[in-house]
């Protein structure tokens, strides 16, 4: 595979292509701590089928860039939503079916609500990934709270710290403990731990976890976008939800109930056994997903 570059937005985006151009157009998009290899066996099976696969390093991540040195380096949900969109400006990209899990999930789900004419489907791990900023001091079940230890860690400078001496480990750490079931070895994780020596990778990462409890201001140009997510707006495109039951950091649950938020056709799949990270997991079962709405 080739890796491409393309202006979009605030980013000199790094991406993979496969596929006819005329083929439907998919975006497939990762999550923290991981980067595009999540989707090596989800691709050939879209290309295939006859689709467009594109899937980009987010902000923060392997060889994506800011443009500008005095950028923000944020990692708020409003600019992962924004960089999504600038990218399928810059593509020309009208339309297309949208995938994705954690901060990938995140910037699907912001594009499918905010601007729905852009969304052809979406494939949603852990459904409604909007962030409620305004209810986010409000304690959880104490499972749960135990759960998004790594989150509160990063609150203060001693996980800055830790993030930027340790990141390779910590983010093993992660994947151990969000993917219990999933035995992957070293070669495939360090595969995808040489995006997290992106040199704004730790700004990034911090600003999201500290943002999401409104503990940090956010970047004045996404201020828009960011209260129209405050309002909690619903998804009316065709949407999957998929859910990992052996997931360690969203509980079994995950998306159930999610239903309310979204006003299209709406179904949720659970797949045995899966961690959080699903594509790379289950590739199968989310290849078909994403076929499902094509």
């Amino acid at each position: 595979m080739v890796l491409k570059n393309i202006s979009a937005g605030v980013l000199a985006v790094a991406y993979e292509e496969l596929g006819a151009h005329d083929g439907t157009p998919v975006i497939l998009l990762h999550g923290f701590p991981y980067d595009i290899r999540a989707y090596d066996a989800v691709t050939p099976r879209l290309v295939a089928a006859g689709c467009r696969v594109i899937t980009p390093y987010l902000r923060g991540y392997g060889p994506t860039r800011f443009l500008a040195a005095d950028t923000l380096r944020s990692g708020q949900q409003a600019v992962l939503g924004l960089d999504l969109l600038a990218l399928m400006d810059a593509l020309e990209m009208p339309e297309a079916v949208l995938g994705g899990y954690d901060w990938g999930g995140r910037a699907a789900c912001v594009v499918a609500a905010l601007w729905p004419e852009r969304v052809r489907g979406l494939v949603s791990c852990n459904g409604y990934n909007i962030q409620n900023i305004a209810s986010s001091t409000r304690p959880a079940a104490p499972d749960m709270e135990h759960r998004l230890w790594y989150q509160y860690y990063f609150h203060g400078a001693r996980g800055q710290a830790g993030l930027a001496a340790n990141h390779h480990a910590f983010c093993k750490l992660l994947w151990q403990l969000w993917s219990p079931n999933w035995r992957f070895d070293d070669g495939t994780y360090d595969q995808t731990a040489v995006s997290f020596e992106n040199p704004d990778f730790v700004d990034v990462v911090i600003h999201s976890y500290r943002h999401r409890y409104g503990f940090v201001a956010g970047d004045p140009g996404a201020e828009e976008t960011e209260t129209q997510l405050a309002a909690r707006p619903l998804i009316a495109v065709p949407t999957l939800a998929m859910d990992g039951d052996g997931d360690g950091v969203m509980a079994p649950t995950g998306c159930a109930g999610h239903e309310r938020f979204f006003t299209g056709p709406y179904e949720r799949q659970v797949v045995p056994l899966v961690g959080h990270n699903l594509p790379q997991e289950a590739p199968v079962e989310f290849a078909e997903a994403v076929l499902s709405l094509t």
